[in-house]
């Protein structure tokens, strides 16, 4: 597909509709937090629909009080197997239907892939709205780590067969592209992340955080931030910290974030800080207060988390994967390993505990290379893709809607 150079000068009515929106805590809902925010700010109107949640009902206003959306509409959830903290949304027959042709949105997106993305898929092509559709996680290769893997390649059709039925869909990476491609679906378009450059910033460093883990001013901490969850990899980062230990008996590895695996790790290694889920201030400072930052997550679309540890100038590990190969430059500002090396991911990880002078300057860099990584581009083009998808694909996903079946 085409760059577009189109400029947005007028103010629509965007609808976004997804499974996960603040204050939930995870990449989409963290994705969807700037989105939202910065379209409201550039006048837009936005309205939200999305499953009620535990704490659902002042999901749409931030801390601080500024609004995320105009409109939020709360449809009945049911639990998502395996991520019982989120739910699937399952909205009432006719509901959207009613409520968009009472206030008709300009533009539909769609981040998530459950049911409420089918029935808003469905309603938006009834009411020719140009509804788009966001690539945002790899589902289809989570089913492994959950004894699930005979469901891959019917999860695959089944992504196919979802996004097929929209204009475009957007992906974080250039990877993620041909992945989508291999998939047969499409077209799709590159719509990246920014990240906010004020809170995450290594100013926001605390010495008495660091010493509630233990830790003096000279001690290394290794942080995790993240899902505790099989398909995160997450012991590798383990086995990993595990072998620094060794060598660094001193360090401690600081887990932010929850899931499955956080009791069974926390029996195991009582030693290791378990902070459960930061957000907003208290989570920079738990960045910042870091030292070593570990990514093993191979199956990640983008992982936010390697940018916002970028914008507190950690010194990261990852593999060659997502975010990381799009903004990590090996030996520059962090150090990668191939997806099918973890032995290199545990030995870029000695090299950055054992030169410190070394780990300074990419520490450094990478927080130089964070400045760079506006939101204001990235939610500009999401206008252009969202609002005004190219002719061309209009008529290209009409035609390969009379192809496709699930």
């Amino acid at each position: 597909m085409t760059e577009t150079s189109l400029v947005m000068t007028d103010k629509r009515h965007i609808s976004i509709v997804s499974e996960t929106f603040p204050p939930e805590v995870n990449g989409v809902a963290n994705t969807l937090r700037y989105l939202c925010e910065a379209l409201v700010k550039r006048g837009h109107q936005v309205s939200v629909v999305r499953p009620r949640q535990h704490s659902a009902d002042q999901a749409f206003i931030k801390m601080d009080g500024s609004q995320l959306c105009h409109q939020s509409t709360l449809v009945t959830g049911i639990p998502i197997p395996g991520y019982n903290d989120l739910r699937f949304g399952i909205p009432g027959p006719g509901r959207l239907m009613r409520l968009w042709r009472r206030n008709p949105p300009d533009a539909v997106y769609v981040a998530t892939q459950g049911p409420l993305g089918i029935s808003a898929v469905n309603t938006a092509r009834k009411l020719g709205i140009p509804v788009s559709s966001g690539f945002h996680t790899n589902f289809h290769s989570y089913s492994q780590y959950y004894g699930a893997g005979w469901l891959e390649a019917l999860l695959c059709r089944y992504g196919r067969w979802f996004h097929n039925r929209t204009a475009v869909t957007l992906v974080p990476t250039r990877k993620t592209i041909n992945t989508t491609k291999a998939m047969g679906i499409g077209p799709t378009a590159l719509w990246s992340r920014g990240v906010d450059c004020e809170l995450f910033s290594p100013a926001k460093r605390s010495s008495s955080l660091r010493a509630s883990w233990g830790l003096s001013p000279e001690d290394l901490a290794v942080i995790y931030v993240g899902r505790l969850a099989p398909e995160k990899n997450v012991q590798l980062a383990v086995s990993c910290f595990e072998r620094l230990k060794s060598l660094h008996p001193t360090a401690k590895f600081i887990l932010v974030g929850d899931g499955p695996m956080r009791t069974r790790l926390s029996e195991r290694h009582p030693d290791y800080v378990f902070t459960g889920i930061q957000r907003g201030e208290t989570l920079a400072q738990h960045y910042a207060s870091g030292d070593l930052f570990l990514f093993p997550s191979k199956t990640d679309t983008f992982g936010n988390v390697v940018t916002e540890a970028m914008a507190s100038g950690l010194g990261i590990v990852a593999f060659d994967d997502a975010a990381a190969k799009e903004h990590i430059r090996h030996g520059d500002n962090g150090l990668k390993a191939r997806l099918d090396d973890s032995e290199a991911f545990v030995s870029q990880a000695f090299r950055l505990a054992d030169q410190p002078s070394f780990t300074k300057r990419i520490r450094n860099q990478v927080r130089m290379d964070a400045l760079d990584m506006d939101w204001a581009s990235q939610v500009e083009r999401f206008e252009n893709l969202v609002i005004h998808p190219p002719q061309e694909t209009r008529r290209d996903v009409r035609h390969k809607q009379s192809l496709t079946t699930f």
